[in-house]
């Protein structure tokens, strides 16, 4: 570029044709022009600094990224999602889960819960009830399966269920994404091989490491994305009718546990007979109060008989 500039500012400059005025202009923006290129490189040579280059480097680099662009490898991810309603979960949850394996898939994530909505309790007797509940089944399934067989799998899964709420599939094009950090990838690679051969010099240690993490990252997320393409997702979402389960269960009440009434008269007299008898026995350990109370008591009437012999009373 700077030799093309190089003979036109030559051939301006000696070109008598040109106007003086004319030709002080058009040096001017050869000069702006040579500038701006000056600037831009060596921006760009901040953080590498090139020792050597062969001949033909760059344009056969350039060639093959060309190249590389016309070889687009179709990447399609598949994703898709069904809610239906079946007789039963756990006979569907079986099903599927054998259909996956047939298929040579894998089920990767599987939920079954039940929630009572509502529950009454019936007392049958004094020590037992009968409990009435109204359940609500519900089930999760995500399932990685080949994606040339997804279309098949999902109209059999759909035929198990007794009506379908969600049946959809998505498929995104990854295709330029993966054509994309196949080419940094490359660039990368070409960029780190000459940094051992000596041809480029990295200034910066902690430059090497980021072009090698980048270049994991890029492998890893092609790795994912090719796993994707071949193994497409499904989410399964499926549930049954309200479920009334009645259950005879112990009473867990202690109040309205008791014994017959024969019974609980018999505990009654032997209870109050224990209760004189221990009156009895606690009158027995107070007998030196009694005596004394006796006492007490014949020395007053005494007293009082006594006094009344001697004041007799006026008539």
């Amino acid at each position: 570029m700077l030799n093309w500039v190089t003979i036109l500012f030559y051939w301006v400059l000696m070109n008598k044709k040109i106007k003086p005025i004319m030709k002080t202009k058009l040096l001017l923006m050869l000069l702006v022009a040579v500038t701006l290129l000056a600037a831009c490189k060596g921006k760009g040579s901040g953080d590498y600094e090139f020792i050597s280059n062969k001949k033909g480097l760059s344009s056969a680099a350039d060639s093959a990224a060309i190249a590389d662009t016309s070889k687009v490898v179709s990447k399609l991810v598949k994703t898709a999602e069904i809610n239906f309603k079946v007789k039963n979960v756990q006979q569907t949850s079986e099903s599927i889960a054998a259909l996956t394996k047939q298929y040579g898939g894998m089920v990767m994530h599987h939920k079954v819960q039940s929630s009572a909505d509502q529950s009454r309790d019936v007392h049958i007797s004094n020590d037992s009830i009968m409990r009435i509940a109204v359940f609500n089944t519900t089930a999760d399934m995500t399932i990685k399966i080949p994606s040339d067989k997804l279309e098949d799998f999902m109209m059999k899964v759909s035929h198990m269920g007794i009506f379908v709420n969600i049946n959809q599939m998505d498929i995104e094009d990854r295709s330029l994404d993966y054509l994309s950090d196949r080419l940094k990838l490359k660039d990368r690679q070409e960029l780190v091989n000459q940094q051992k051969q000596g041809k480029i010099k990295i200034k910066n240690p902690n430059d090497v490491l980021s072009l090698k993490d980048d270049m994991v990252d890029a492998k890893i997320g092609n790795l994912k994305t090719d796993d994707e393409v071949k193994y497409s997702v499904l989410s399964l979402n499926f549930y049954q009718s309200d479920t009334i389960l009645k259950e005879n269960i112990a009473n867990d009440d202690p109040s309205a546990y008791n014994i017959p009434l024969l019974q609980r008269l018999g505990l009654a007299f032997a209870n109050g007979w224990e209760i004189f008898m221990d009156m009895l026995v606690g009158l027995i350990n107070l007998w030196v109060f009694i005596l004394a109370g006796i006492a007490i008591w014949m020395g007053y009437r005494f007293y009082r008989k006594r006094t009344h012999v001697i004041n007799p009373p006026v008539a």
